[in-house]
């Protein structure tokens, strides 16, 4: 009989133990965005793979089509110029919305605005666009308006 009553009382004991933590993990107060977080994550691969498929294509552009003289190198240098934009403004992002600073995800907003004219310039002025740029641009420009949207969401969320 002791042993029924002792064993109920170390149930109840890790029953109080268990809600305790529940309680703890849910009652946080953590401003940070899960959804921003994760749409950062994908558009950085997406954003390498995006890089990397537009320089190839530049070149393919280069070999199989007349291109006008300079205009490929500019091309190039806005598109490494977008590469490092991009790093830069998803690092910038990550970290403030891990670290909960306003100042890195604001900053991260703003370097949208050139990555939004940069991925505009090779959907619409580039020398030649070809159709599976304009799906892979149209995916990027995507990844771009979500992220910015999460961002001014947190941003928000960070200001109150």
């Amino acid at each position: 009989m002791k042993k029924i009553s002792q064993l109920k009382e170390d149930i109840h004991r890790s029953h109080l133990k268990i809600s305790l933590a529940i309680v703890l993990v849910l009652k946080t107060d953590d401003l940070s965005s899960l959804p921003y977080q994760m749409s950062l994550y994908f558009g950085g691969c997406y954003s390498a793979f995006f890089s990397t498929f537009e320089l190839l294509l530049l070149v393919f552009k280069y070999c199989a089509l007349p291109y006008p003289v300079g205009y490929l190198f500019s091309e190039v240098v806005l598109l490494i110029f977008l590469a490092f934009l991009e790093y830069f403004r998803l690092f910038l992002g990550k970290k403030g919305n891990l670290t909960e600073r306003r100042l890195a995800v604001g900053i991260s907003l703003t370097l949208s605005v050139p990555a939004l004219v940069g991925g505009l310039y090779f959907l619409l002025w580039q020398t030649y666009v070809l159709r599976v740029e304009i799906l892979i641009l149209a995916l990027h420009l995507l990844f771009l308006s979500c992220q910015s949207l999460f961002g001014l969401f947190l941003l928000l969320q960070l200001s109150q």
